[in-house]
């Protein structure tokens, strides 16, 4: 049988740290893992994947990984049930992370959080920073000083 599940997504918030009685460490977070695909009003939907993680990998990813942070997580899907205090049967459907590997950096990582970008290649956004000019573009295409005639077309 095989029972692997490989995600990529953000934290949406810290994980959350518990030790069970005998005191082994176990974290649970959730993943919001972007579909590959976009809805018909042109927006790209998630899903938000309930995740567990045991032992030193679950005090290390307490430590590192904060909210936001993006994160491949490696594992295998499992499903339990309890008894609630109403008397119902609840089932859990989760994975039981067995690897992760944050999957950018702790400098990109806390720009992202504090809502400044150092970096003029990066991806984000720069909108949000107060006195600040976009770097200049050297590709601009109103910049090009060619006449039609040079034109190949």
């Amino acid at each position: 049988m095989i029972n692997n599940v490989v995600l990529i997504g953000r934290l949406t918030k810290d994980p959350d740290m518990r030790y069970t009685p005998n005191g082994t460490a176990v974290a649970t977070f959730t993943l919001a893992v972007n579909r590959n695909f976009t809805n018909q009003a042109g927006n790209r939907e998630a899903d938000f994947i309930n995740c567990v993680i045991w032992r030193k990998s679950a005090e290390s990813l307490a430590n590192y990984a904060r909210k936001g942070t993006l994160l491949g997580v490696t594992g295998r899907i499992q499903t339990r049930n309890y008894e609630n205090q109403q008397g119902q049967r609840v089932y859990v459907t989760e994975v039981v992370a067995e690897n992760y590997q944050l999957l950018e950096s702790r400098e990109v990582s806390e720009r992202r959080q504090n809502g400044s970008q150092g970096d003029p290649s990066s991806n984000y956004q720069r909108n949000n920073i107060p006195n600040e000019e976009p770097p200049e573009n050297k590709f601009d295409p109103g910049k090009i000083d060619i006449s039609d005639d040079d034109l190949p077309f």
